[in-house]
Protein backbone atom coordinates (compact mmCIF):
# COMPACT_ATOMS: atom_id res chain seq x y z
CA UNK A 1 0.00 0.00 0.00
CA UNK A 2 1.49 3.24 -0.96
CA UNK A 3 2.14 6.23 1.52
CA UNK A 4 -0.53 9.06 1.79
CA UNK A 5 1.25 11.99 0.76
CA UNK A 6 2.44 14.57 3.11
CA UNK A 7 -0.19 17.69 1.85
CA UNK A 8 -2.59 16.24 3.64
CA UNK A 9 -1.19 17.15 7.05
CA UNK A 10 -0.64 20.66 5.87
CA UNK A 11 -4.46 20.83 5.06
CA UNK A 12 -4.78 19.70 8.85
CA UNK A 13 -2.49 22.73 9.92
CA UNK A 14 -4.07 25.02 7.54
CA UNK A 15 -7.47 23.98 9.40
CA UNK A 16 -6.63 24.02 12.68
CA UNK A 17 -4.88 27.37 12.56
CA UNK A 18 -7.79 29.07 11.25
CA UNK A 19 -10.33 27.20 13.72
CA UNK A 20 -7.65 28.09 16.43
CA UNK A 21 -7.59 31.63 15.37
CA UNK A 22 -11.55 31.80 14.96
CA UNK A 23 -12.47 30.59 18.56
CA UNK A 24 -9.63 32.85 19.90
CA UNK A 25 -11.49 35.87 18.30
CA UNK A 26 -14.59 35.05 18.63
CA UNK A 27 -14.55 34.58 22.66
CA UNK A 28 -12.47 37.68 22.97
CA UNK A 29 -14.12 39.88 20.65
CA UNK A 30 -17.30 38.15 19.08
CA UNK A 31 -18.95 41.28 17.68
CA UNK A 32 -15.63 42.06 15.52
CA UNK A 33 -15.76 38.63 14.50
CA UNK A 34 -19.42 37.92 13.17
CA UNK A 35 -19.36 41.37 11.31
CA UNK A 36 -16.15 40.32 9.52
CA UNK A 37 -17.75 36.81 8.22
CA UNK A 38 -20.66 38.64 7.96
CA UNK A 39 -18.84 41.57 6.11
CA UNK A 40 -20.98 42.64 2.94
CA UNK A 41 -18.25 42.02 -0.31
CA UNK A 42 -20.94 42.20 -3.01
CA UNK A 43 -25.06 42.15 -3.68
CA UNK A 44 -25.95 39.44 -5.73
CA UNK A 45 -29.15 40.49 -8.35
CA UNK A 46 -31.65 38.08 -9.72
CA UNK A 47 -30.72 38.57 -13.92
CA UNK A 48 -34.06 39.95 -15.11
CA UNK A 49 -33.90 37.83 -18.21
CA UNK A 50 -34.76 34.56 -16.70
CA UNK A 51 -38.38 33.18 -16.66
CA UNK A 52 -40.33 32.67 -13.18
CA UNK A 53 -39.96 29.03 -12.63
CA UNK A 54 -35.81 29.14 -13.82
CA UNK A 55 -35.07 31.90 -10.57
CA UNK A 56 -32.70 30.91 -8.44
CA UNK A 57 -33.48 29.93 -5.31
CA UNK A 58 -30.71 31.56 -2.98
CA UNK A 59 -31.58 34.97 -4.63
CA UNK A 60 -35.55 34.39 -4.49
CA UNK A 61 -35.40 37.45 -1.81
CA UNK A 62 -36.80 40.37 -1.62
CA UNK A 63 -33.65 42.25 -1.06
CA UNK A 64 -30.41 40.88 -3.31
CA UNK A 65 -28.60 38.43 -1.24
CA UNK A 66 -25.00 39.25 -0.05
CA UNK A 67 -21.74 37.86 -0.43
CA UNK A 68 -19.79 37.26 2.32
CA UNK A 69 -16.27 36.02 3.59
CA UNK A 70 -18.07 33.62 5.70
CA UNK A 71 -20.90 32.47 2.33
CA UNK A 72 -18.03 32.90 -0.17
CA UNK A 73 -15.76 30.26 1.28
CA UNK A 74 -18.56 27.79 2.11
CA UNK A 75 -20.46 27.99 -1.20
CA UNK A 76 -17.89 28.74 -3.43
CA UNK A 77 -13.75 27.66 -2.33
CA UNK A 78 -15.22 24.98 -0.55
CA UNK A 79 -16.12 23.52 -3.69
CA UNK A 80 -12.73 22.80 -4.61
CA UNK A 81 -11.82 20.72 -1.67
CA UNK A 82 -14.81 18.99 -2.56
CA UNK A 83 -14.09 18.24 -6.28
CA UNK A 84 -10.50 17.48 -4.58
CA UNK A 85 -11.70 14.73 -2.22
CA UNK A 86 -14.40 13.96 -5.26
CA UNK A 87 -11.29 12.79 -7.46
CA UNK A 88 -9.90 10.38 -5.29
CA UNK A 89 -13.31 8.59 -4.36
CA UNK A 90 -14.07 8.76 -7.88
CA UNK A 91 -10.59 6.63 -8.83
CA UNK A 92 -11.33 4.19 -6.06
CA UNK A 93 -14.68 3.62 -7.89
CA UNK A 94 -13.72 2.97 -11.33
CA UNK A 95 -10.01 2.61 -11.84
CA UNK A 96 -8.06 -0.74 -12.01
CA UNK A 97 -6.97 -1.58 -7.82
CA UNK A 98 -9.19 0.86 -6.87
CA UNK A 99 -10.46 0.52 -3.22
CA UNK A 100 -13.62 0.61 -3.94
CA UNK A 101 -12.98 -2.09 -7.00
CA UNK A 102 -13.93 -5.42 -6.43
CA UNK A 103 -15.84 -7.34 -4.14
CA UNK A 104 -13.50 -5.32 -1.10
CA UNK A 105 -16.13 -2.70 -1.47
CA UNK A 106 -19.26 -3.71 -0.34
CA UNK A 107 -18.33 -4.25 3.30
CA UNK A 108 -16.50 -0.22 3.30
CA UNK A 109 -19.98 1.01 1.54
CA UNK A 110 -22.29 -1.26 4.15
CA UNK A 111 -20.27 0.70 6.95
CA UNK A 112 -20.92 3.79 5.45
CA UNK A 113 -24.70 3.49 5.26
CA UNK A 114 -24.75 2.10 8.76
CA UNK A 115 -22.74 5.14 10.02
CA UNK A 116 -25.51 7.76 7.95
CA UNK A 117 -28.49 6.29 9.55
CA UNK A 118 -26.91 5.43 12.50
CA UNK A 119 -25.54 9.13 13.51
CA UNK A 120 -29.60 9.85 12.19
CA UNK A 121 -31.68 7.83 14.91
CA UNK A 122 -29.35 8.52 17.80
CA UNK A 123 -29.71 12.36 16.98
CA UNK A 124 -33.51 12.21 16.61
CA UNK A 125 -33.95 9.44 19.41
CA UNK A 126 -31.90 11.90 21.91
CA UNK A 127 -33.12 14.91 20.56
CA UNK A 128 -36.32 13.96 21.32
CA UNK A 129 -35.67 13.19 25.19
CA UNK A 130 -33.44 15.90 25.93
CA UNK A 131 -33.32 18.80 23.75
CA UNK A 132 -34.85 22.12 24.93
CA UNK A 133 -34.38 25.01 22.69
CA UNK A 134 -37.24 26.36 21.78
CA UNK A 135 -36.85 27.13 17.85
CA UNK A 136 -36.23 23.02 17.65
CA UNK A 137 -38.88 20.54 16.30
CA UNK A 138 -38.99 16.67 15.86
CA UNK A 139 -35.93 15.94 14.54
CA UNK A 140 -34.61 19.25 13.07
CA UNK A 141 -31.28 18.72 12.41
CA UNK A 142 -30.78 15.35 11.50
CA UNK A 143 -28.55 15.67 8.74
CA UNK A 144 -25.77 17.36 10.63
CA UNK A 145 -24.06 14.58 12.00
CA UNK A 146 -24.15 12.55 8.54
CA UNK A 147 -20.97 14.01 7.49
CA UNK A 148 -16.91 13.42 8.72
CA UNK A 149 -14.40 15.23 8.75
CA UNK A 150 -11.17 13.76 5.91
CA UNK A 151 -8.32 15.70 7.01
CA UNK A 152 -8.67 15.80 11.41
CA UNK A 153 -9.29 12.01 10.45
CA UNK A 154 -6.44 11.17 8.27
CA UNK A 155 -4.11 13.16 10.66
CA UNK A 156 -5.05 11.44 13.54
CA UNK A 157 -6.11 7.74 12.11
CA UNK A 158 -2.32 7.79 10.35
CA UNK A 159 -1.26 7.90 14.22
CA UNK A 160 -3.25 4.99 14.95
CA UNK A 161 -2.86 2.92 11.98
CA UNK A 162 1.00 4.25 10.90
CA UNK A 163 1.71 6.25 7.73
CA UNK A 164 1.26 3.02 5.04
CA UNK A 165 -1.34 0.93 6.53
CA UNK A 166 -4.21 -0.14 4.44
CA UNK A 167 -6.92 0.48 7.53
CA UNK A 168 -5.88 4.60 6.83
CA UNK A 169 -6.82 4.50 3.17
CA UNK A 170 -10.10 2.52 4.27
CA UNK A 171 -10.89 5.61 6.74
CA UNK A 172 -9.69 7.80 3.89
CA UNK A 173 -12.46 6.38 1.65
CA UNK A 174 -15.52 5.78 4.44
CA UNK A 175 -15.15 9.80 5.49
CA UNK A 176 -15.19 10.73 2.11
CA UNK A 177 -18.21 9.10 1.30
CA UNK A 178 -19.55 10.34 4.56
CA UNK A 179 -18.98 13.94 3.34
CA UNK A 180 -20.94 13.30 0.17
CA UNK A 181 -23.71 11.63 1.46
CA UNK A 182 -24.42 14.27 3.86
CA UNK A 183 -24.18 17.10 1.78
CA UNK A 184 -26.63 15.48 -0.79
CA UNK A 185 -29.01 14.90 1.49
CA UNK A 186 -28.51 18.10 3.12
CA UNK A 187 -29.72 19.59 -0.23
CA UNK A 188 -32.16 16.99 -1.03
CA UNK A 189 -34.14 17.41 2.46
CA UNK A 190 -33.85 21.39 1.94
CA UNK A 191 -34.40 21.67 -1.58
CA UNK A 192 -34.93 25.93 -1.67
CA UNK A 193 -37.11 26.96 -4.53
CA UNK A 194 -39.05 23.74 -4.67
CA UNK A 195 -38.33 20.55 -6.76
CA UNK A 196 -39.07 22.90 -10.32
CA UNK A 197 -35.32 23.99 -9.62
CA UNK A 198 -33.70 20.93 -9.80
CA UNK A 199 -34.47 21.38 -13.44
CA UNK A 200 -31.28 23.28 -13.22
CA UNK A 201 -28.87 20.44 -13.10
CA UNK A 202 -29.25 20.14 -17.12
CA UNK A 203 -26.59 22.15 -16.99
CA UNK A 204 -24.05 20.61 -15.52
CA UNK A 205 -25.21 17.52 -17.18
CA UNK A 206 -24.92 19.26 -20.71
CA UNK A 207 -21.71 20.37 -19.50
CA UNK A 208 -20.38 17.36 -18.62
CA UNK A 209 -21.49 15.77 -21.38
CA UNK A 210 -19.72 18.23 -23.46
CA UNK A 211 -16.62 18.55 -22.38
CA UNK A 212 -16.65 15.00 -22.60
CA UNK A 213 -17.48 14.14 -26.03
CA UNK A 214 -15.08 17.35 -27.44
CA UNK A 215 -12.09 16.85 -24.93
CA UNK A 216 -12.59 13.77 -22.81
CA UNK A 217 -12.65 10.74 -24.83
CA UNK A 218 -9.63 8.50 -25.44
CA UNK A 219 -8.30 9.49 -28.82
CA UNK A 220 -7.89 6.99 -31.89
CA UNK A 221 -4.00 6.26 -31.52
CA UNK A 222 -4.06 6.44 -35.35
CA UNK A 223 -5.24 10.49 -35.14
CA UNK A 224 -3.20 13.17 -35.93
CA UNK A 225 -1.26 14.50 -32.92
CA UNK A 226 -2.95 17.84 -32.44
CA UNK A 227 -6.56 15.75 -32.20
CA UNK A 228 -4.50 13.24 -29.14
CA UNK A 229 -3.58 16.22 -27.29
CA UNK A 230 -6.82 18.14 -27.41
CA UNK A 231 -8.00 16.48 -24.05
CA UNK A 232 -4.45 17.37 -22.34
CA UNK A 233 -5.65 21.09 -22.59
CA UNK A 234 -7.12 22.19 -18.80
CA UNK A 235 -9.40 25.38 -19.42
CA UNK A 236 -12.17 23.17 -21.24
CA UNK A 237 -12.67 21.63 -17.80
CA UNK A 238 -12.27 24.80 -15.95
CA UNK A 239 -14.87 26.35 -18.18
CA UNK A 240 -17.67 22.99 -18.13
CA UNK A 241 -16.65 23.34 -13.84
CA UNK A 242 -17.74 26.87 -13.73
CA UNK A 243 -21.26 25.83 -15.47
CA UNK A 244 -21.67 22.83 -13.46
CA UNK A 245 -21.23 25.03 -10.34
CA UNK A 246 -23.51 27.43 -11.45
CA UNK A 247 -26.19 24.84 -12.30
CA UNK A 248 -25.85 22.87 -9.10
CA UNK A 249 -25.74 26.41 -6.56
CA UNK A 250 -29.53 27.52 -8.83
CA UNK A 251 -30.83 24.01 -8.21
CA UNK A 252 -30.98 24.84 -4.72
CA UNK A 253 -28.50 21.71 -3.64
CA UNK A 254 -25.28 22.48 -1.67
CA UNK A 255 -23.19 24.42 -4.09
CA UNK A 256 -19.49 22.74 -2.57
CA UNK A 257 -21.25 20.05 -4.83
CA UNK A 258 -20.75 21.99 -8.09
CA UNK A 259 -18.11 20.70 -9.43
CA UNK A 260 -18.44 17.06 -9.27
CA UNK A 261 -20.65 16.53 -12.20
CA UNK A 262 -17.35 17.50 -13.73
CA UNK A 263 -14.85 14.31 -12.93
CA UNK A 264 -16.07 11.86 -14.81
CA UNK A 265 -15.51 13.26 -18.47
CA UNK A 266 -12.00 14.60 -17.30
CA UNK A 267 -9.06 11.78 -18.63
CA UNK A 268 -7.86 9.97 -15.85
CA UNK A 269 -5.18 7.91 -14.51
CA UNK A 270 -5.47 3.86 -15.30
CA UNK A 271 -4.71 2.70 -12.25
CA UNK A 272 -5.08 3.25 -8.42
CA UNK A 273 -2.35 3.73 -5.80
CA UNK A 274 -4.28 4.59 -3.24
CA UNK A 275 -6.21 7.18 -1.91
CA UNK A 276 -3.86 10.90 -1.80
CA UNK A 277 -1.01 8.46 -3.05
CA UNK A 278 2.31 10.06 -2.79
CA UNK A 279 2.93 8.20 -6.14
CA UNK A 280 0.37 10.04 -7.55
CA UNK A 281 2.76 13.10 -7.42
CA UNK A 282 4.33 11.56 -10.30
CA UNK A 283 1.04 11.13 -12.85
CA UNK A 284 0.33 14.20 -15.39
CA UNK A 285 -2.83 12.92 -16.84
CA UNK A 286 -5.43 15.83 -17.41
CA UNK A 287 -7.60 14.81 -13.71
CA UNK A 288 -4.21 14.57 -11.88
CA UNK A 289 -2.66 17.67 -13.32
CA UNK A 290 -5.68 19.64 -11.99
CA UNK A 291 -5.58 18.27 -8.29
CA UNK A 292 -1.69 19.06 -8.46
CA UNK A 293 -2.45 22.77 -9.48
CA UNK A 294 -4.91 22.75 -6.38
CA UNK A 295 -2.69 21.30 -3.34
CA UNK A 296 -1.10 25.02 -2.36
CA UNK A 297 -4.38 26.81 -2.58
CA UNK A 298 -6.51 24.59 -0.88
CA UNK A 299 -3.92 25.11 1.87
CA UNK A 300 -5.04 28.77 2.02
CA UNK A 301 -9.40 27.40 1.28
CA UNK A 302 -9.12 25.34 4.75
CA UNK A 303 -7.71 28.13 6.79
CA UNK A 304 -10.42 30.47 5.84
CA UNK A 305 -13.25 27.44 6.23
CA UNK A 306 -11.56 27.74 9.85
CA UNK A 307 -11.50 31.17 10.23
CA UNK A 308 -14.90 31.82 9.29
CA UNK A 309 -16.60 29.09 9.98
CA UNK A 310 -14.77 27.36 13.04
CA UNK A 311 -15.34 30.47 15.91
CA UNK A 312 -16.08 28.06 18.67
CA UNK A 313 -18.23 29.78 21.94
CA UNK A 314 -17.16 28.02 24.55
CA UNK A 315 -20.21 28.98 26.95
CA UNK A 316 -22.85 28.10 24.03
CA UNK A 317 -23.27 24.57 26.10
CA UNK A 318 -26.39 23.12 25.54
CA UNK A 319 -28.71 20.02 25.04
CA UNK A 320 -27.83 20.20 21.80
CA UNK A 321 -24.17 19.87 22.18
CA UNK A 322 -24.98 16.43 24.07
CA UNK A 323 -27.35 15.39 20.97
CA UNK A 324 -24.58 15.89 18.52
CA UNK A 325 -22.02 13.89 20.64
CA UNK A 326 -24.43 11.59 21.33
CA UNK A 327 -24.75 11.14 17.30
CA UNK A 328 -21.43 11.23 16.65
CA UNK A 329 -19.60 8.85 19.41
CA UNK A 330 -22.29 6.38 20.12
CA UNK A 331 -24.73 6.09 16.39
CA UNK A 332 -22.15 6.53 13.89
CA UNK A 333 -19.24 3.83 15.17
CA UNK A 334 -21.96 1.46 16.05
CA UNK A 335 -23.91 2.02 12.91
CA UNK A 336 -20.53 1.41 11.58
CA UNK A 337 -20.02 -1.77 12.18
CA UNK A 338 -23.04 -3.23 12.25
CA UNK A 339 -23.17 -2.28 8.59
CA UNK A 340 -19.89 -3.26 7.97
CA UNK A 341 -20.67 -6.76 9.96
CA UNK A 342 -24.25 -7.46 7.90
CA UNK A 343 -22.46 -6.46 4.53
CA UNK A 344 -19.91 -9.31 5.15
CA UNK A 345 -22.34 -11.91 6.56
CA UNK A 346 -25.05 -11.14 4.13
CA UNK A 347 -23.18 -10.62 0.79
CA UNK A 348 -20.26 -12.79 1.66
CA UNK A 349 -17.84 -10.20 0.97
CA UNK A 350 -14.40 -10.47 2.05
CA UNK A 351 -12.39 -7.48 4.35
CA UNK A 352 -10.79 -5.05 2.39
CA UNK A 353 -6.69 -6.98 1.91
CA UNK A 354 -4.61 -6.52 5.59
CA UNK A 355 -7.61 -4.89 7.24
CA UNK A 356 -9.19 -6.91 10.29
CA UNK A 357 -12.07 -6.43 13.02
CA UNK A 358 -9.46 -4.59 15.27
CA UNK A 359 -8.98 -2.10 11.88
CA UNK A 360 -12.97 -1.62 11.63
CA UNK A 361 -13.55 -0.96 15.14
CA UNK A 362 -10.45 1.91 15.43
CA UNK A 363 -12.01 3.64 12.46
CA UNK A 364 -15.68 3.59 13.91
CA UNK A 365 -14.29 5.20 16.77
CA UNK A 366 -12.18 7.63 14.32
CA UNK A 367 -15.71 8.43 12.68
CA UNK A 368 -16.86 10.44 16.14
CA UNK A 369 -15.00 13.05 14.78
CA UNK A 370 -16.46 15.80 12.12
CA UNK A 371 -15.79 19.46 11.74
CA UNK A 372 -15.89 20.56 8.20
CA UNK A 373 -18.86 18.93 6.67
CA UNK A 374 -20.96 19.63 9.62
CA UNK A 375 -20.36 22.89 10.09
CA UNK A 376 -21.32 23.14 6.36
CA UNK A 377 -24.66 21.30 7.41
CA UNK A 378 -25.34 24.05 10.28
CA UNK A 379 -26.84 27.04 8.86
CA UNK A 380 -29.13 25.12 6.80
CA UNK A 381 -30.01 22.31 8.73
CA UNK A 382 -30.48 24.06 12.38
CA UNK A 383 -32.34 27.02 13.23
CA UNK A 384 -28.90 29.99 13.61
CA UNK A 385 -28.10 31.04 17.38
CA UNK A 386 -28.12 29.43 20.43
CA UNK A 387 -29.08 25.59 18.46
CA UNK A 388 -26.22 26.24 15.79
CA UNK A 389 -23.36 27.35 18.43
CA UNK A 390 -23.97 24.77 20.65
CA UNK A 391 -23.31 22.36 17.84
CA UNK A 392 -20.65 24.13 16.61
CA UNK A 393 -19.08 23.47 19.86
CA UNK A 394 -20.09 19.82 20.13
CA UNK A 395 -18.41 19.47 16.73
CA UNK A 396 -15.42 20.60 18.86
CA UNK A 397 -15.65 18.22 21.31
CA UNK A 398 -16.05 15.32 19.44
CA UNK A 399 -12.08 15.42 18.29
CA UNK A 400 -11.74 13.67 21.36
CA UNK A 401 -12.61 10.58 19.87
CA UNK A 402 -9.58 11.00 18.27
CA UNK A 403 -7.35 10.94 21.82
CA UNK A 404 -9.55 7.62 22.41
CA UNK A 405 -8.43 6.02 19.76
CA UNK A 406 -4.78 7.75 20.31
CA UNK A 407 -4.61 6.32 24.53
CA UNK A 408 -5.27 2.06 23.33
CA UNK A 409 -2.80 0.28 24.16
CA UNK A 410 -0.53 0.02 20.72
CA UNK A 411 -0.73 -3.61 20.82
CA UNK A 412 -4.72 -3.27 19.54
CA UNK A 413 -3.73 -0.52 16.94
CA UNK A 414 -0.86 -2.81 15.32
Amino acid sequence: MYRVSPFVRHFAWALGLGIFTATLWVNIDAFSYYDFIEWRLADLHQPSWLPLWAQIPALMTASPASLTPASLTSHGLMSLFMFFVGKELWEALVLQRGALSGPQAWVPIGGVLGAVLGAALVWVLVGSLIETAEEASFAIGWQVPLGSDVVLGYVLGRRVFGPGHPALHVLLLVTIACDFIGLLVLGLSYPSGGLLRLSWLALPILASAGVWALYGRRPDPRAPERLRRRGLHLWPYILAGALSFVGVAAAGLPPALGLLPVIPAIPHADRSFGLFAEAESFLHDTLNRLAHLLVKPLAVVLFLFGLTRGGIDLQAFAPTTLTLLAAFWLGKPLGFLLGCVLSAQLLRAPLPKGVGLRHLTLIALLLGIGFTVPVLALDTALPGGGMAEAARLGLAISLLAGVAALALPRRFTR
